[in-house]
């Protein structure tokens, strides 16, 4: 009894440590996809106030409000 509860507590530390990694690597994962997001809208920003003094499309309410 005791080596069957050893073993099922090695397997679940294992799945537990798998799925830490797997969390990790998606926060990790999350942040750079964001950080891509907010250069990317910066740069649209920019480009679409670049001359034209109007306020950039991201910015401004829609129509029908």
């Amino acid at each position: 009894m005791t080596q069957q509860l050893e073993e099922r507590i090695a397997h679940l530390t294992r799945a537990v440590e798998d799925l830490s990694d797997v969390v990790a690597r998606h926060a990790s994962e999350i942040d750079r996809l964001t950080r891509v997001a907010q250069v990317l809208a910066q740069r649209e920003a920019e480009r679409e106030s670049d001359g034209t003094g109007s306020i950039p499309l991201a910015d401004q309410r829609p129509p029908h409000w």
